[in-house]
């Protein structure tokens, strides 16, 4: 705990059976108290892995929900076990461990209620292998957000997030996708209401097991990323308001 404040590990994983040990390591069992992994089907041995790895709880989903389908899981499963702060970490090693510590105190010391760990912020992106396209789509897409969303985040797209338990509460997280935009949403989201999201320089590493979408995958991702932030912008004109900004009658998450 940090401060009488429990501590989650959520890991949505999927075929992560190659890094998921070494994930698992680095982990600062000294302040997190639950960690919680959720294999979306995976192909692999990843759940057998995990519980003998001794992981605290371990579900697998009986078919694919996809990306945010599986955050859905995790962040439920984080609430119903009691969790404050909650720490996505990606089972695939792309994202240092190392960093938890410095993901949860702000939150614990009501500084920040979420924060990202930013691989633009520094020159870690393209130094750890970051395809340069993806390098120049992540700086385009989130100069968009930032002019129609009034942010300055250095990036929307990392997958190294902590979340106070009244975000996860707050926003309508079941209306969001079950696909890889269901990040983008979320942010969109918090935003929306206007909290401040702090964000910290991390390390990261592309390699061969490191999940990574495609270029295609990619493209869509993209449209998805423009389409949200005119939405936002929509909903804060008072023009139109999707249901993922409908704070009001909007599906949050069951985890009673």
């Amino acid at each position: 705990m940090i401060k009488g404040k429990k501590v989650v590990v959520v890991m949505p994983a999927y075929n992560s059976e190659k890094t998921l040990e070494k994930t698992y390591a680095e982990i600062p069992k000294d302040i997190v108290d639950e960690i919680i992994l959720v294999d979306d089907h995976s192909k692999d041995n990843t759940t057998e892995l995990a519980r003998a790895l001794g992981i605290d709880k371990v579900l697998r989903h009986e078919k694919n929900r996809g990306y945010g389908g599986n955050q859905k899981t995790c962040y439920k499963e984080a609430l119903k076990s009691g969790a404050d702060i909650v720490i996505m970490l990606h089972p695939d090693y792309q994202y240092t461990p190392l960093l938890i510590e410095a993901m949860a105190f702000p939150i614990a010391n009501g500084l920040y209620p979420v924060m990202l760990g930013s691989r633009i912020l520094g020159k870690g992106a393209l130094k750890g292998g970051m395809p340069l396209y993806k390098y120049i789509a992540n700086r385009f897409l989130t100069f968009f957000q930032n002019l129609l969303m009034n942010q300055k985040l250095a990036e929307y797209h990392t997958g190294y997030r902590a979340f106070s338990k009244e975000i996860l509460l707050q926003c309508p997280l079941e209306e969001n996708s079950d696909d890889f935009i269901f990040d983008n949403q979320m942010l969109a989201q918090i935003a929306f209401l206007d909290y401040e999201i702090g964000e910290i320089t991390c390390p990261t590493k592309y390699f061969k097991e490191a999940s990574s979408i495609n270029f295609k995958r990619s493209i869509i991702y993209g449209i998805g990323v423009l389409k949200v932030s005119i939405l936002f912008r929509l909903a804060k004109w008072g023009i139109y308001r999707s249901k993922i900004f409908d704070f009001q009658n909007g599906k949050k998450l069951k985890f009673s």
